[in-house]
């Protein structure tokens, strides 16, 4: 029997399934406040999924809130469109704007390794067009569990396939992200997706539904019973471990299905709509469907919409109205049309074969009307639903542990000394698996496709080309370390950021704002929340320091596995902007003759390194020490020294070590180096705000005028050529042995 608006005031006294949907009582009373009565099963669904922490970041909102207080304002100018829009937009010059977000899709994707990361893909990249915005990138940050875990062979290979799968069927180069193992994604992978997207200034599109009148168009591939309470639900629960060890999600809804090639029609058929100006509003149908856009649309706009259910197009006619409204089917879109412009809409679609419906009008009754066969199943303040969810301030607390975490340090373990000891290391470090060479996941991402990739995986960050006459464009780079993170998560978000920021800089890009994408375990645990504030606020402050605003992103909390929080990982996501991508700067030397140098200093930091990781299976200490100014620096210099350096790698994991082999790995040009002081810290600290570059054998007293006018400090380390990498008075390996090492590992493990 239909649960009628009618029907809820009559029978108040119904049970219904609200914890089941993962309401809390509270939450359940509130919208018995709201509504004045007990709400419909169709009213339940639409505010289970919308008030779920994965959707309404009910948890996280008293600390993101802090992102807004900083200048909307990157070192080009005003930001088009912020924090609040399906994703930020920033002007990059010449009449060019570029939006980009990062976002999570981790628990569907360990339901269904394939289908949660190929659906992630095509979520992030309908956010950017919900923009008005021709995507032209992706990204993938990954993270799994250890190795040699059965769990990881089982979710990796699928994740990744999902991965290329979709990016490339779309016809999006994949310009680089990351690859970290570490046993506390066992059983919880991370899977972050980020999407690069270009437009002019005047082709930019907001989510809202305005003008009385106006017809809401609801277009793209039909509604099924694929994802109904998926992400929005799913990513609420932590995965609960079985007495047997193993652990599965304590709900198992079916992850959502993903067509690539109807999303290709969708987003040609979206484009040619926005070329047409026949859009008032849109927005993408993602985590919630159409109980979020409905909402959300409404609620940004002029606050009144009435949708007749029974006009939206379903795969399966025996869905109920509660289903239709918290199925997740992907590849879908909704627009808010003017009357005159809705035949011109519908024959576009039809053009492209992509099927489109009217399912209802903007209205001024301030009200969210759904009806299901002409009987109402829905009666809500749509910002009750979009914007006004709970908000908890969750109990935080320094956990009792840190201070023994940090007292552990690195800096007291055991070391090699001798030069076949140190020689052995440096073999071990590059074939361990988070520094190895990772082609064998990213040759399965077509990373050319378009023309326009100028840089992809492995440099330090990917770029593309925006304007084909001018040679405009943009770099962006993915970064955290959770180990950082772990040990200090204030300071591991800005080194996360600082990492970030350098790897675009190294390109010659000048940095310009940040996505992030928030991956942290239970919210319940104030421990938990205690590295959440603290990364929100590290990442606050850093970018006030840096000069750059944060445009947008997502929080993807509940990532554990019974009692096991994953190690807190604020993604970062920095996007630069490049004036002619011709000159860039490359992450490797070509050529011998060419004289070696290390900007920035270089301390005893080895505590959260990989070698404390590689070697001893340790973590503990606190983390390189982060000093954004030097980093600001020492990006001033590499954007100058465009033309000047022949190349410039990033200083990271691994240390000096792994720079100079992937280096000299990528051309098969040795290297000669002469380290002072302590050559086990100068090749295995991990210090920030460091970048080893070349130049010509002429051109070294040019640098070192411009790095002592920027206040960097340089250090000559040696020249370019040979077959080997050579550390004088220590050790040499052969290329080919370092490379043999170093590209072992996956195919083995993986094969």
């Amino acid at each position: 029997m239909l649960d009628t608006v009618a029907a809820a005031a009559e029978d108040p006294a119904r049970d219904q399934p609200w914890a089941d949907l993962g309401l809390k009582a509270d939450e359940y009373e509130r919208i018995h406040e709201i509504l004045g009565r007990r709400p419909t099963s169709s009213e339940l669904a639409m505010y289970s999924v919308m008030w779920s922490e994965h959707c309404s970041y009910k948890s996280s909102k008293v600390h993101l809130k802090q992102f807004s207080e900083l200048p909307q304002e990157t070192p080009l100018g005003k930001t088009l469109a912020g924090i609040g829009e399906n994703a930020g937009v920033i002007d990059i010059g010449q009449g060019y704007a570029v939006t980009f977000k990062v976002e999570s899709h981790n628990h569907p994707s360990y339901v269904e390794p394939y289908q949660g990361a190929a659906t992630g893909v095509g979520g992030i990249v309908r956010d950017i067009l919900a923009m008005g915005a021709r995507p032209v990138a992706v990204m993938d940050p990954l993270r799994f569990g250890p190795l040699d875990a059965d769990d990881t062979h089982r979710v990796l290979p699928g994740i990744v396939a999902g991965v290329g799968g979709y990016g490339n069927c779309l016809g999006l180069p994949n310009i680089g992200g990351e690859a970290v193992f570490d046993e506390t994604y066992l059983g919880n992978p991370l899977v972050n997706a980020l999407c690069v997207g270009v437009l002019r200034h005047e082709d930019l599109h907001l989510a809202k539904a305005s003008g009385v009148g106006n017809k809401v168009v609801l277009y793209g591939a039909r509604t099924g019973g694929d994802g109904i309470g998926g992400v929005s639900v799913l990513a609420s629960e932590t995965f609960d471990a079985a007495e047997d060890g193993t652990s599965g999600p304590a709900k198992r809804p079916a992850v959502q299905v993903g067509d690539p090639f109807m999303e290709k029609l969708l987003i040609e058929c979206t484009l040619e709509i926005f070329a047409a100006g026949i859009v008032a509003g849109i927005q993408d149908l993602g985590g919630a469907g159409l109980s979020c856009a409905t909402s959300e649309l409404a609620s940004a706009g002029d606050g009144g919409m009435h949708v007749e259910l029974d006009k939206v197009p379903l795969r399966d006619s025996t869905l109920s109205p509660e289903e239709i409204l918290m199925s997740e089917s992907q590849e879908r879109m909704m627009a808010v049309v003017e009357p005159g412009d809705v035949e011109a809409f519908l024959a576009i679609c039809a053009k492209w074969d992509v099927e489109a419906a009217v399912i209802g009008e903007v209205t001024d009754t301030g009200r969210l009307h759904v009806d299901w066969h002409g009987q109402r199943v829905v009666d809500v303040p749509p910002r009750s639903v979009a914007h006004e969810g709970p908000t908890y301030s969750r109990p935080l607390a320094r956990p009792s542990w840190q201070d023994a975490l940090q007292a552990d340090r690195a800096e007291d373990l055991p070391r090699p000394t001798t030069p076949d000891e140190l020689r052995a290391t440096l073999l071990r470090m590059v074939a361990s698996p988070n520094l190895c060479d990772k082609s064998w996941i990213t040759d399965q991402y077509d990373r050319y496709v378009r023309g326009n990739t100028v840089l992809a995986q492995p440099s330090d960050s990917g770029m593309v080309r925006i304007d084909e006459e001018t040679n405009l464009g943009v770099a962006v780079s993915t970064d955290c370390n959770g180990r950082f993170a772990k040990l200090d998560p204030y300071a591991g978000a800005q080194l996360a950021l600082a990492e970030s920021y350098r790897n675009v800089a190294t390109g010659g890009a000048v940095p310009l704002a940040i996505s992030d994408c928030l991956n942290f375990g239970s919210p319940e645990d104030p421990a938990v929340m205690w590295q959440f504030a603290e990364a929100c606020r590290g990442l606050k402050d850093g970018c006030a320091e840096l000069g750059i605003p944060v445009t947008g992103g997502n929080v993807s909390l509940y990532n554990q596995t019974g009692e096991t929080a994953i190690l807190p990982t604020p993604v970062v996501a920095v996007l630069g902007v490049v004036e002619d991508v011709t000159k860039r700067t490359p992450s490797a030397w070509s050529e011998a003759g060419e004289t070696v140098f290390l900007l920035g200093e270089t301390r005893e930091e080895l505590s959260g390194s990989e070698w404390a990781n590689v070697v001893h299976g340790h973590l503990g200490g606190t983390p390189p020490r982060v000093d954004l100014a030097a980093e600001k620096a020492l990006a001033q210099l590499l954007h100058e020294g465009v033309g000047l350096l022949t190349s410039a790698h990033d200083l990271a994991d691994g240390g000096l070590a792994q720079t100079l082999a992937e280096a000299a790995m990528r051309h098969m040009v040795g290297v000669t180096v002469t380290l002072p002081g302590d050559v086990f810290v100068g090749l295995f600290a991990e210090s920030a705000g460091r970048a080893v570059v070349t130049v010509r054998a002429g051109d070294a007293d040019r640098l070192r005028d411009l790095a002592a006018r920027h206040g960097v400090p340089l250090a000559e380390l040696g020249t370019t050529g040979g077959d080997a990498l050579v550390v004088e008075g220590a050790f040499e390996v052969p290329l080919l042995e370092l490379r043999s090492a170093w590209m072992a590992t996956l195919p083995a493990a993986l094969a």
